[in-house]
């Protein structure tokens, strides 16, 4: 079936329409669309995260991976449960597991979480909340920050340079498991400017964080899904995976549809997308972008050299790699699924107005956003 297509100018007309259309009265619009989303999901089990052996594992006791879409780690020796960690495989576009989604690593999950990137072959990790927010640990530090090496577990962490944008940072990260030669290179993407309650109050710079993210993952072979973690890998997770995913439908010239994304996202992991403020975020977002919205610097010349420290963290267990880069391409099956090609951008005319401001209203309840 031959799929239309779209100029990037025709797609802002028609998405501007329907966004003043959901903004009217109150943002009613919007409103009734996200409610419909209330049940998506509540048929779906989560007994492997309400185990008792597992539930020290959970950062939130209530936000637990779906049964069917949770990642399974490799079972570790006399290790009955040490297959979970709250993590969930999430679509994209492509396929059911474009990305992972997870909790913000414990202290006490941090060689689970490293085993899951080596094993899954992860090569992006998106990190979208800050360590702390008002003596509140939203995410544990998991990985070197500045130089030297950290073991975590048998999977070695080595920083070997830090760039810092605008708004965030990019770090190089080369991961080795221990006794093994082979080494791998995570690019490491942090963006602590967005609030643990709220939205970013510049959409400029998580939108030129977004597209920076889109346009490496078009460069990479399709490897390993990405990693994209908050704190509980759901409110702000599902936000910046839903903002990702719609551009790249607009790049493709497809219409994009968020409600059906989010409803997607929901179907895969509990709560994506977690409040109204964050469902009308990436309308505002979207549309910025499609405008023409300015991408700004993305990182400056700053970098920091791994040194010869090393710190190890976590007990050593062995690994067996069931990393996916015998994944096949696939051809979209739907016109929602058409995901990361390498297609040039258009030019959006400067000379078109932006004449819809999407605010919400002050009435609306404040929600943390995990």
């Amino acid at each position: 079936m031959r799929v239309r297509v779209f100029s990037r100018a025709h797609l802002l007309q028609e998405f501007r329409l329907c966004c003043q259309s959901l903004a009217a009265k109150d943002n009613s619009g919007f409103r009734q669309k996200f409610e419909e989303l209330n049940d998506v999901g509540k048929e779906f089990t989560t007994r492997a995260g309400e185990l008792e052996a597992n539930r020290e594992k959970n950062r939130y006791p209530y936000i637990l991976p779906y049964d069917h879409s949770r990642v399974r780690l490799s079972l570790l020796d006399s290790q009955l449960h040490s297959d979970y960690i709250n993590a969930s495989y999430v679509p994209g576009g492509c396929t059911e597991r474009d990305f992972i989604c997870t909790q913000g690593p414990l202290r006490s999950t941090m060689a689970d979480f490293w085993r899951m990137v080596w094993e899954q072959n992860v090569r992006i990790i998106v990190m979208v909340t800050a360590l702390t927010q008002k003596d509140m640990v939203l995410c544990d530090e998991y990985w070197p920050m500045a130089q030297g090496t950290v073991s975590y577990g048998v999977v070695q962490v080595t920083t070997v340079s830090r760039k810092r944008g605008p708004d965030y940072f990019i770090t190089t990260i080369h991961l080795r498991q221990r006794g093994f030669p082979v080494e791998r290179t995570v690019t490491h993407y942090y963006y602590p400017a967005w609030p643990d309650q709220g939205v970013p109050k510049d959409l400029s710079s998580l939108c030129a964080f977004t597209e920076h993210v889109r346009q490496h993952l078009d460069t990479l072979p399709l490897l390993g899904p990405a990693v994209v973690h908050c704190s509980a890998g759901v409110g702000r997770s599902g936000t910046f995976v839903a903002l990702l995913w719609l551009m790249q439908l607009c790049v493709r010239g497809i219409r994009p549809d968020v409600r059906a994304a989010v409803e997607d996202l929901r179907r895969h992991r509990v709560m994506m997308v977690q409040n109204l403020e964050q469902y009308i975020l990436v309308h505002q977002c979207l549309m910025h972008w499609l405008s023409g919205g300015s991408v700004g610097p993305l990182v400056s010349s700053v970098q920091i050299q791994a040194g010869p420290a090393h710190v190890d963290r976590g007990q050593d267990h062995p690994l067996t790699s069931s990393g996916r880069s015998d994944r096949q391409r696939r051809q979209p099956q739907q016109l929602l699924h058409l995901f990361p090609g390498s297609v040039r951008q258009t030019q959006t005319e400067k000379n078109m107005p932006l004449r819809l401001n999407l605010f919400l209203q002050a009435g609306l309840p404040t929600m943390k956003n995990y």
